[in-house]
């Protein structure tokens, strides 16, 4: 299902400046019985990357309400709620009034095995380094912006079905995170996650993982971290909103073991979820 400003179809106007510049926001986030996870914190962050790019993001009510009648009739689905600037004369310049575009999609989600670990047995996932690199833009570092083409790029790097996700490195050779996920790794015991405030997307799940070392009391740092601490690390994983926790067990030559912190993490992810479905 679709809806575009809450009427159900199937367009939107040429000159919507998502499509013509990608000057807008998205979330994307799981629901269960209509029902949308974590949706407080799914919210905040659409509402602050709104900000950041100037936007006046809608209601929080109506924002809801929308994604509960897009994802009525899915008893596990995805949603995606996308906000532009809306529609606009050429040229770069922002219209000085505008009428912001709304989109929520919905569909059914279906859980890949390696979400759990292959065939559900705690397993991990191989990942491959990317070529290409991110480049530093301090004013959208952070957001989840529609301008995704360097995520495009890098995922468009292979085509083996064996490997699930790319890690992204910055034009310094720091990690970031994958193309659809963010990154973790532990070193001598303590989580650490990279600095985004140079490029990357701070996501939902990357929040919740840093609560979830809070609440477990477990180090968790914020750090800049160069490849080489990545291959040298005791533990390695990607997390979104609708993956949840994938530890990775080889990247390249590297090999990793499913580490301990990665499933008492991947654990209380799950009990999060299952709490508010």
């Amino acid at each position: 299902m679709m809806l575009v400003n809450g009427t159900l179809a199937q367009t939107i106007p040429a000159d919507d400046r998502g499509l013509a510049y990608g000057d807008g926001v998205f979330r994307t986030l799981r629901c269960v019985n209509g029902n949308p996870l974590h949706w407080e914190r799914h919210y905040a962050k659409l509402a602050h990357d709104c900000e950041r790019l100037g936007i006046v993001c809608h209601s929080e009510a109506l924002l809801l309400a929308e994604t509960r009648v897009a994802a009525n009739g899915f008893a596990d689905g995805v949603v995606k709620i996308t906000v532009t600037r809306g529609s606009g004369k050429r040229g770069y310049a922002p219209p000085e009034h505008p009428v912001l575009t709304r989109i929520v999609t919905a569909g059914s989600f279906t859980p890949s095995r390696a979400a759990a670990g292959e065939g559900g047995g705690g397993g991990g996932i191989q990942v491959r380094l990317c070529a290409l690199r991110l480049a530093h833009q301090p004013a959208l570092a952070g957001i989840k912006h529609l301008n995704r083409l360097e995520n495009v790029l890098a995922r468009g790097e292979w085509r083996d079905p064996g490997i699930r996700e790319g890690l992204l490195l910055d034009c310094d050779g720091n990690a970031i995170g994958g193309t659809m996920s963010s990154l973790f790794i532990v070193e001598n015991g303590a989580l650490l996650t990279p600095d985004l405030s140079r490029c990357g997307v701070a996501g939902v799940t990357r929040e919740r993982v840093i609560d979830a070392a809070k609440t477990l009391r477990l180090t968790c740092r914020v750090e800049h971290i160069p490849l080489q601490r990545v291959l040298d690390a005791d533990e390695f994983f990607f997390v979104n909103s609708l993956i949840g926790l994938w530890p990775v067990t080889r990247l390249n030559l590297r090999v990793w073991a499913t580490g301990r912190l990665s499933e008492v993490l991947r654990a209380a992810l799950q009990a999060g979820d299952v709490a508010l479905s």
